[in-house]
């Protein structure tokens, strides 16, 4: 989640390792390390190595896979882009003014969630309040975010103006307690597990969540495009397997699921499972590839690449147009000579199909 200061510390930092390479030999395989922050629907990241999920399609395409420890979302794609992981956990719109938008080719191979509640904006009031009430305030939130993205989309259908509301820069690791120690009328944007501890702060209102906004802000894991095949075979095979214990619900594997997830989130196991009920899961393969091939992300993605643009998320670009994206049956919104996103289902369709 970035802002032009901070797309010039990517660069900066990208121009400082051009030498690494993200997927790299060891001992006949290649390895594969995995950044990814908190965020509800990627936990799944955390039990995906522990239960050995993730080693086993590692073993099987080849691959010796890792994962970072969570870390802050900000530094995870920063880090990303400077080619130090090959994999990272990101969102539709962070992957176009970040790592795109640094001139680093990516590809969405895992598609996971969209967002049907996780995100949203709260005050802290004693009296009933509305979106209205944002007016001459000031919001903190990870700016030039989808959390940046989802505070002007409400005001933007609430009519409010975007200019009556400030925002404040901060880390999602400081979110929380800015708002738990914030007097009355302080607004937050965030998602979860942050957004669900904040709303049981005394005083806590949901003005808006992403919810109003199905299928607009979408989770899921990018590699660099030219990353082999292997690689994002077994990265798809290890997720799509994950899901599928997820949407078991009830047996000893998904039990023990739940538990892993849950303690890495920092909460109980009910907490978890009502986070997941704002967190529209493609379980199946088969209904990413379905969401992905639908009219609805190339919209999306417009939407999302003008609002990069408006707020100078795109670099030196003189227009939404500057950076291509690719969907999954080959279009490009915008210069089909400088496509630097890239949703590819072919993978997942895979797994749909039983051939992975």
């Amino acid at each position: 989640m970035k802002g032009s200061m901070r797309l010039g510390m990517v660069v900066a930092a990208f121009a400082a390792v051009t030498l690494l390479t993200p997927v790299a030999q060891a001992a006949g395989h290649q390895t594969c390390t995995i950044a990814w922050s908190h965020y509800t629907g990627w936990e799944p990241i955390d039990y995906m190595k522990s239960s050995g999920i993730l080693k086993k399609w590692g073993d099987k395409y080849g691959v010796d896979f890792d994962i970072t420890p969570p870390m802050d979302y900000v530094e995870s794609m920063n880090q990303y882009t400077a080619k130090q992981f090959c994999a990272v956990a990101v969102t539709n719109m962070d992957a176009l003014t970040i790592p795109a938008a640094s001139g680093v080719d990516s590809t969405f191979v895992v598609i996971g969630d969209y967002s049907d509640g996780n995100d949203g904006i709260l005050i802290k009031s004693g009296k009933p309040a509305s979106l209205k009430d944002l007016v001459g305030k000031q919001a903190a939130l990870v700016e030039n975010t989808v959390s940046h993205y989802l505070l002007l989309r409400a005001l933007e259908m609430s009519g409010v103006p975007q200019d009556q509301v400030k925002t404040v820069n901060t880390s999602d690791a400081d979110i929380g307690n800015v708002f738990a120690t914030g007097g009355d009328q302080t607004i937050v944007v965030t998602w979860n597990p942050i957004l669900m501890t904040a709303r049981n702060v005394k005083g806590a209102q949901l003005l808006f969540d992403s919810s109003k906004i199905p299928g607009e802000i979408i989770d899921g894991l990018v590699v660099h495009t030219d990353t082999p095949d292997n690689v994002k075979k077994a990265l798809v095979g290890a997720w799509y397997e994950t899901a599928q214990v997820m949407a078991e619900s009830g047996t000893p594997a998904n039990r023990e699921a739940i538990r892993v997830m849950a303690q890495s989130a920092g909460g109980s196991e009910g907490e978890f499972l009502a986070q997941l009920k704002t967190t529209h899961m493609f379980y199946r393969p088969a209904d990413a590839v379905a969401f992905a091939g639908n009219s609805q992300l190339k919209a999306t993605m417009n939407s999302v690449r003008k609002f990069a643009f408006d707020l100078k998320l795109l670099g030196d670009a003189e227009s939404p147009d500057h950076i291509g994206i690719q969907f999954p049956d080959g279009e490009v919104s915008g210069n089909q000579k400088n496509v630097k996103l890239r949703f590819d289902t072919s993978f997942i369709k895979m797994a749909a199909d039983g051939k992975l």
